[in-house]
């Protein structure tokens, strides 16, 4: 079996809490970016870099309370090449070779959410990097729109970061509103009533990816807007996705391929990036709310890639620093791209900055 679809077996991990180490990242990032996809810990330089990736690796690089020196670089490598993929218009390209060129062309689409949520973060948490470019990129791609939800809310959530050190500011407290709208449930009293399944309660005949986002940027822009409806219907659509997603005391994610009703739900193929959003969206659950029943979950999410997931498998190497891409019945995949470490250094950020440890 070759290394891009091998997989291994390990002991769960002692239970003591990981350190975040950006380690690997380190070693995915060059002078221009961070390459999407390793071969076990190898960067595959010929599949170059995507925007999604760099995005949420400056999320995590920003909102690290210890800002090195080396850090403070590599967020600064993220925010230029966030930068330059956008357009006088607003719009993100996502696709870029090792020799630094474009491949695609500008998109209002999840790269373009993630790209305002990096902005957003940039605004907010690291002036020194940020500075005033971030702000100016968020507003000229703010006043655009995507029709995709998951794309709203990575958007939502960049509004989030700046309505918390800008609260007036007015681009971002629209495309907070409309990322909300745009994913709550309809207004019964609006004659707009979605089809109803019994024991179904999500906004979508359908969970497939980062499904947590969504019941996060209701969450902030209940808190941020003073809208209880959001507020409320975010917790409650958190809640049934948690049980949903809980098996014996456990976290199990929706697989890759998604899970809608009336279909059999498949086993394993579970996604890092899965557990990282639901990871952030309890965490800011437990913010708001002060409910110790969020913060253990967010624990749970952390012990997903320590070993206490559907196959009792370590995705975690301490050695690299890195983060296996995927779970599978009895296994994970050996290789560590950028996507599985951001969203394990994500997680572990967040159980750290709680004060809960690995739960077993």
């Amino acid at each position: 079996m070759s290394a891009s679809h091998s997989f291994a077996t390990s002991a769960p991990a002692d239970p003591t809490p990981a350190a975040v180490s950006f380690q690997h990242l380190f070693h995915l990032t060059d002078d221009i970016g961070l390459f999407e996809l390793a071969e076990l810990t190898t960067p595959r330089r010929e599949e170059g870099y995507c925007v999604d990736d760099v995005a949420r690796a400056f999320v995590t690089t920003a909102r690290e309370p210890a800002h090195t020196a080396a850090l403070t670089a590599l967020a600064s490598t993220y925010l230029t090449f966030v930068l330059d993929a956008q357009d006088e218009g607003g719009s993100f390209r996502n696709r870029r070779a090792a020799d630094g060129s474009w491949s695609d062309h500008p998109a209002v689409d999840d790269s373009w959410g993630r790209a305002l949520w990096a902005l957003g973060t940039g605004v907010a948490r690291v002036p020194e990097v940020g500075d005033w470019r971030a702000l100016e990129s968020f507003t000229r791609g703010a006043a655009l729109r995507s029709t995709s939800t998951r794309s709203m809310a990575f958007a939502g959530l960049g509004a989030a970061e700046v309505l918390a050190v800008r609260p007036r500011d007015v681009v971002a407290r629209t495309l907070l509103m409309d990322a909300a709208t745009l994913i709550a449930p309809p207004d019964p009293l609006l004659g707009r009533r979605a089809a109803h399944v019994e024991g179904w309660h999500w906004p979508e005949p359908r969970l497939t990816y980062a499904n947590a986002a969504l019941a996060e940027t209701l969450l902030a822009a209940g808190s941020l807007l003073g809208v209880w409806k959001w507020l409320t219907e975010g917790l409650a659509m958190l809640s049934w996705l948690l049980e949903t997603e809980t098996t014996d005391g456990i976290v199990s994610v929706c697989p890759a391929d998604g899970w809608g009703i009336g279909e059999a739900r498949a086993p394993f193929c579970e996604q890092p990036t899965d557990v990282a959003a639901l990871a952030d969206a309890c965490a800011r659950a437990f913010d708001v709310t002060a409910d110790p029943r969020w913060s253990a979950a967010v624990a749970r999410c952390a012990a997903w890639f320590e070993g206490a997931n559907a196959s009792g498998t370590t995705l975690h190497d301490r050695d690299s620093g890195g983060g296996c891409d995927g779970l599978e019945e009895g296994g994970r995949s050996e290789n560590q791209g950028a996507g599985a470490t951001i969203a394990m250094i994500s997680t572990f950020q967040q159980a750290h900055r709680l004060g809960v440890g690995v739960a077993r």
